[in-house]
């Protein structure tokens, strides 16, 4: 049912640099009450507008640091992400998106902080795609979001 919440409804906009769209954003809130360490979010499944975006397209941003890809949080082993703390997600695209509604497509993937599974020590050394089942954690389904590009191109515009 959280997962319905998970991107804030007026938070897409494109991400400029140099006075150039070169991706776009949203903020995002973890779907576990307990929160996660950074080392165990594997990224995210983004389709926006029928275009998919794979983890190599993505930066996220928490905890007041700058953008990290998912690999450099795979290192991040005492950084926590806290739930109800909202990080942001960032998506390289060409161009950004053009003004107006967009659909967005989202699956979560933090794998698994308590048990052990076979598979656990296969995926700390090649994390499952997400998108999958396998690699879903709390946040099992793909959810769709109907997201306004907003004014500016950065969150603090």
């Amino acid at each position: 049912m959280f997962d319905n919440f998970l991107v804030r409804s007026d938070s897409l906009k494109n991400d400029i640099q140099d006075g150039k769209a070169v991706g776009f954003q949203f903020a995002v809130r973890i779907a576990d009450y307990r929160g996660c360490f950074l080392s165990l979010h594997n990224g995210y499944y983004v389709v926006c507008d029928g275009q998919e975006y794979g983890r190599e397209c993505q930066t996220f941003e928490v905890n007041g640091k700058s953008p990290r890809t998912f690999g450099e949080l795979k290192e991040c082993v005492w950084e926590h992400w806290d739930y109800d703390d909202e990080a942001i997600v960032h998506i390289k695209k060409e161009g950004g998106l053009k003004p107006g509604l967009h659909e967005l497509g989202l699956q979560q993937s933090i794998l698994m902080q308590y048990g052990y599974g076979l598979h656990d020590e296969e995926w700390v050394q090649n994390p499952p795609i997400p998108g999958g089942a396998e690699s879903s954690g709390k946040s099992a389904g793909i959810f769709a979001y109907t997201l306004k590009l907003q004014e500016g191109g950065t969150k603090n515009d």
